[in-house]
């Protein structure tokens, strides 16, 4: 028999226990060891390591009796409850380092996913895992952010192979009763919900669940609420699943939904209504469009709104492939947020404006979630320094006249909880620890990842229908004393999961060398419609389960975060061979360093930023110079044999008379002492606040509705205007005043030319604009890079045709080809950069009678 209803049955804790339950319902516990001890000590036979809630739900009643009266243990209780309330309310580094400077009282993190712990299944990958540690990182340092996500009620997939190696999904219910979270309720106890109203007179409503994280609290959304039909019940049943309606209404649902909980969540709680909203990529982009709305009803009209939301709106990209962005039907978006649905009163036409990708070169029908998400943020960044740049390039229609390094989009490199990722031993190890006690550390960490690979293993073989008589090998697969290379991360084909079984002879070599011997631990997950993903983990699968190397090489299914916090640290080496320049950060490699694991990439995301010889070995690409996808496959594996061959296997192999590597050793010690603090999420959320939200809430806080509204006439005057703003003759003379025109000759290095230039101004005024003279080194296309600009003063008044004259000195403080150019911009206090409006007039072409000024 099957039951029809599930709930859970929670135990009722003596009074001495009550501080169990804040314990094991804030998911601090996660990072914090001590507090995972003390539920380790508590768990039952088989449930060692399960998260604390589930611990106290298979407690018995004389078990709880027996613990009220233990002394003992009640003085552990105690000491974690009260650690946990100071680390809850005593000021931290953002309330004793920004306090002075009124830093905004709230900010609310948008994200699809949030991979917080394992208990909390609420992720795929590592967008969420990020989400997760963003937020962890955050309630260490104090900073006041509320996370905003979805509850999916069958989080991601559960992955396990068939007998063949093809990856099956499985999607285990998830009940909210076993789960570290709190149903959000009203006064009288009713639950708490929002509703969004979909076409034809349906409506989406969703419950609101809490987990605390530390200081933050992380709202989800549900959708399985009885009240809802059947098809809006399931918006929320699973994280990437569905087709392009169910993913708009759960984009619809964590934009406009989210914005509502937030709303709800401070009327009930006093939470403060927050000043900064960051979405994570454009999943959540809907949230501005809400927001708008809110202000509409306030009185303001739809320009002075936008200008409104702009301003404290941050908005990260993730991808750096136009592939990796949501798109919808333009018409399927208009139905679902017009009169009928989601967002009455919200002026359609302009909102199906913002998600306009044609600039892009893009489908008119289309509607663009990343390009709505730019177009409502004032502020924009990518993950890693390559990855902004790629980003700029990628989004510089949006800017049109702006060359790709001045497009608005600048970068905050990804970073890792380290209380999350480091292993105790690691964490505990003194800096001043000598080789042979790191190297045995080292060792340690090894075999404890055997251990866990072959039990893995043996679980995996059973559910691909082996018995325990065929699996006694499985006793022997790995070596602790073998260098370990681990590889692990979603398998979408630019990450090029098979990129090492190019030549399978040559790995095999490397697997089976008689004196340097290598072995390989892989997991990865493929997404469940993703078939060529499939064929590549069947392909891995297959060359594992050959006998000749199946004792060096494993497949771990169901990768997630558990399997990841014994993999990081028990490696030597971390690889990563993705597509460069396809990986915007790409965060695995951040979290086997901050464990001493070396690092083996393509100089991609992070490691482009941060390689250096001492923290690992960078893989040659022949990014530029390979066409052939094929033969560019068959040039970096190459390069990679070559490497693990020729360089790393020697250098770990490579014992002094105590059977200590040394220079291994000394690689370990560098790549914990120096790069190790630059992956830290700490860092980057720090550089998240400075950077962007505190400048955000400055902005924020300049428009009072009188001021937004004049902003937003100031712009519409600009653009009316700007077809008539351009730039004439430019004149480079030698600083001594009239005449001697430079242009096309040379000039000394330390010279101050004199530019001047007349410009006209179409009705504007010397006040709207910024007339700059960009300097630079040109190439054989005149083409101007390493620039620098320099503000041109009005030098007296217009002329007879209406032109207003401007002059500046240059400075000449560069040898070589040297060019100069003149553009217009439009200028007021409140624009965050000078590129905001994606105006600029340059002159016409040719600009002059010859490139520039050569100097000598």
């Amino acid at each position: 028999m099957k039951a029809i209803r599930r709930f859970t049955v929670r135990p009722v804790l003596p009074d001495p226990l009550r501080p169990l339950a804040g314990l094991a319902h804030n998911l601090r516990w996660s990072w914090h060891e001590p507090t995972r001890a003390l539920f380790d000590s508590l768990a039952p036979e088989g449930l060692s390591g399960a998260d604390p809630v589930r611990i106290l739900g298979s407690l018995e009643g004389s078990r709880l009796t027996a613990l009220a009266a233990d002394e003992e243990f009640l003085a552990r209780l105690r000491a974690a409850a009260e650690e946990l309330d100071t680390y809850l309310h005593a000021p931290r580094w953002y309330q004793r380092e920004l306090g002075a400077a009124e830093p905004p009282a709230g900010i609310a993190n948008f994200s699809p996913e949030f991979g917080v712990a394992a208990a909390l299944p609420q992720y795929s990958g590592g967008l969420g895992i990020l989400a997760g540690d963003h937020l962890k990182s955050a309630s260490d340092l104090g900073v006041p952010l509320t996370g905003v996500g979805l509850l999916y009620r069958h989080g991601y997939f559960r992955q396990s192979l068939g007998r063949d190696g093809w990856q099956q999904e499985q999607y285990p219910v998830l009940d909210p009763g076993e789960l570290p979270v709190t149903l959000l309720r009203e006064p009288d106890g009713t639950p708490a919900r929002v509703t969004l109203a979909l076409p034809g007179g349906r409506s989406l409503h969703a419950h609101l669940w809490t987990a605390r994280v530390g200081r933050i609290p992380l709202l989800m959304l549900d959708s399985d609420v009885e009240e809802n039909a059947p098809g809006e019940r399931n918006v929320t049943d699973r994280l990437y699943g569905g087709g392009s309606e169910h993913r708009l209404l759960q984009e619809m649902l964590l934009g406009i939904g989210g914005v509502r909980a937030l709303r709800t969540y401070s009327r009930l709680t006093g939470a403060p209504a927050p000043e900064v909203f960051h979405t994570n990529e454009g999943h959540a982009g809907f949230l501005g469009l809400e927001r708008v709305r809110e202000l509409l009803a306030e009185g303001l009209d739809f320009d002075s709104a936008l200008e409104t939301v702009r301003a404290g709106t941050v908005f990260t990209t993730h991808t750096p492939v136009p592939a990796g962005i949501d798109r919808f039907d333009r018409a399927q978006v208009a139905r679902h947020l017009g009169e009928d649905g989601a967002l009455p009163g919200v002026d359609l036409d302009r909102v199906l404006a913002l998600g306009d990708e044609t600039p892009l070169g893009g489908d008119p029908g289309v509607f663009n979630m990343a390009a709505m998400g730019l177009r409502l943020a004032q502020r924009a960044n990518g993950v890693s320094t390559l990855h902004g740049a790629v980003s700029r390039a990628m989004f510089a229609g949006l800017w049109p006249g702006f060359d790709a390094e001045e497009v608005p989009i600048t970068s905050v490199t990804n970073g890792v909880h380290a209380p999350t990722w480091v292993a105790p031993e690691v964490g505990r190890l003194s800096p001043d620890a000598s080789d042979r006690e790191l190297w045995e550390l080292r060792r340690t960490l090894r075999e404890r990842l055997v251990t866990d690979v072959r039990a893995r293993l043996r679980a995996s073989w059973r559910q691909r229908g082996a018995t325990d008589a065929e699996l006694g090998w499985t006793d022997t697969v790995l070596d602790p004393d073998v260098l370990t290379i681990g590889f692990a991360r979603r398998v979408p084909s630019y990450k090029r999961l098979t990129l090492m079984l190019r030549d399978k002879e040559r790995l095999r070599a490397l697997l089976l060398h008689p004196e340097r011997p290598v072995q390989l631990v892989v997991a990865g997950k493929a997404h469940p419609a993703d078939d060529g993903g499939k064929r590549l983990v069947r392909e891995l699968v297959r060359f594992a389960d050959d006998p000749r190397v199946r004792h060096r090489i494993v497949f771990l299914p169901d990768y997630g975060m558990e399997m990841a916090r014994g993999l990081y640290p028990g490696c030597d080496v971390w690889l990563n061979n993705p597509l460069r320049p396809l990986e915007a950060c790409g965060t695995s490699g951040m979290k086997a360093a901050l464990n001493g694991c070396l690092n083996l990439s393509v100089l991609d995301g992070w490691w482009d930023e941060w390689y250096a010889p001492e923290f690992g070995w960078a893989i040659p690409t022949a990014d530029g110079t390979a066409a052939d996808e094929e033969r560019r496959d068959d040039l970096e594996a190459a390069a990679l044999y070559e490497l693990i061959e020729r360089r790393v296997a020697p250098r770990f192999y490579d014992r002094g008379p105590d059977g200590v590597p040394a220079a291994w050793t000394a690689m370990v010690r560098r790549t914990l002492g120096d790069l190790g603090p630059k992956v830290l999420a700490d860092r980057m959320v720090r550089e998240y606040v400075t950077r962007l939200y505190v400048p955000a809430a400055e902005a924020r806080r300049a428009l009072t509705p009188d001021r937004a509204r004049e902003l937003a006439a100031w712009k519409a005057r600009v653009r009316a205007a700007w077809p008539e703003v351009s730039v004439g003759h430019v004149e480079l003379g030698d600083g001594a005043g009239a005449g001697g025109d430079l242009t096309g000759a040379d000039a000394e290095l330390g010279a101050t030319p004199v530019v001047r230039v007349r410009v006209s101004l179409g009705g504007l005024s010397p006040d709207d604009v910024e007339v700059q003279a960009v300097t630079g080194r040109v190439d054989a296309d005149d083409t101007l890079t390493a620039t620098r600009t320099c503000a041109l003063k009005p030098a007296g008044g217009e002329d007879l045709d209406g032109r207003q004259p401007y002059a500046g000195t240059l400075e000449l403080d560069r040898t070589g080809p040297f060019g100069c150019t003149v553009r217009v911009l439009p200028a007021h206090p409140l624009l965050a950069h000078p590129a905001e409006l994606g105006l600029v007039a340059l002159p016409p072409e040719p600009a002059a009678e010859a490139p520039g000024v050569l100097l000598r």
